[in-house]
């Protein structure tokens, strides 16, 4: 394992040999899940369903922070949420096996949410807002927060610092994302204090399984501490569909209509990050094999463009 290939030494031998370690019993099945972040498998088992291993990204959280990631989504479980949440051998959720710290959870399936349906998005809402009732009852300690230094800043100075962006685009760049970071810094500061709560924090379609008994929520890996809108913005497209999520979400929370206010910002802060988080992960060999647009000047250019275009609807 190295920087660079950080998961080079995860064969599917040694997510056999870590599952098992846990007194389990793989039959040889494995699928890999997508995902880039972290590694994750599905890994069948001798007699009962699989369960999903998730292998952690080295360095980018702290065994404390994993831990309280699991923690709150223990919490949300117990509170009869939907939600799949680690399992734990001799007390421990997380595992470390052979240098890689790893998780194991349910394999729970499911489709997307149809976020054209209404009764869909008001029953998502509900959901959320009594995730939100728990996260708004202790802080987070170790994780990070959703703010302007994690989501704008830090990514900056990747992409900055990557080889990915073309000499000739440094100081439009430059530009762009500094004026951007200034627009959001103003939204945040017109629109004043708002309240902090434990989140999902990457509360996006993928991440919502639907089946005939409905929804359940996956993938706590993004949970930080944040506005409750952006657990919501997300899984509404237009107008229709916030007045529903939010219609749900009042049957069990109060929501502050100020909050609606943050989501252009929270959407250019996404943006920023999302081409930060690939100039920062380029070295790890699935990233250019699944992104290979950002090797092309002409997605710098356009991402250039949409950074501008944002600014235009903050400012």
């Amino acid at each position: 394992m190295t920087a660079d290939a950080p998961y080079a030494s995860l064969t599917p031998d040694l997510v056999l040999d870590a599952v098992s370690a846990c007194g389990l019993w793989p039959d040889g099945r494995l699928l890999a899940l997508n995902s880039y972040e972290n590694r994750v498998w599905q890994v069948g088992l001798e007699e009962i369903s699989p369960v999903i291993a998730k292998f952690y990204r080295p360095g980018r959280w702290s065994d404390a922070a994993i831990v309280e990631e699991h923690a709150f989504a223990q919490e949300l479980a117990d509170a009869e949420l939907p939600v799949v949440a680690p399992l734990a051998f001799a007390g421990h959720t997380l595992l470390q096996h052979d240098g890689f710290r790893y998780a194991l959870t349910p394999r729970r399936g499911g489709r997307a949410p149809e976020l054209e349906a209404l009764d869909q998005l008001q029953w998502l809402g509900r959901l959320i807002a009594r995730m939100h009732v728990i996260g708004a009852r202790a802080p987070f300690v170790h994780r990070g927060r959703l703010d302007r230094d994690t989501m704008v800043q830090q990514p900056m100075l990747a992409v900055l610092g990557s080889l990915l962006l073309p000499t000739s685009l440094q100081t439009n760049y430059r530009a762009a994302a500094t004026r951007l970071d200034a627009a959001i810094a103003a939204r945040m500061e017109a629109i004043g204090p708002v309240r902090q709560l434990r989140l999902h924090g990457d509360c996006h379609p993928g991440n919502v399984l639907w089946t005939d008994a409905g929804p359940h929520f996956v993938d706590f890996d993004d949970a930080r501490t944040g506005p409750a809108v952006q657990d919501l913005w997300m899984l509404a497209n237009d107008e229709r569909a916030m007045k529903a999520v939010l219609e749900g979400y009042r049957q069990f929370r109060d929501f502050d209509d100020g909050e609606l206010l943050l989501i252009p910002a929270l959407r250019a802060m996404r943006q920023l990050h999302y081409a930060g988080w690939i100039a920062a992960r380029w070295h790890d060999p699935a990233f250019p094999i699944a992104f290979p647009f950002a090797a092309e000047s002409r997605w710098w250019e356009q991402h250039l463009a949409d950074l501008h275009e944002l600014a235009d609807e903050l400012e």
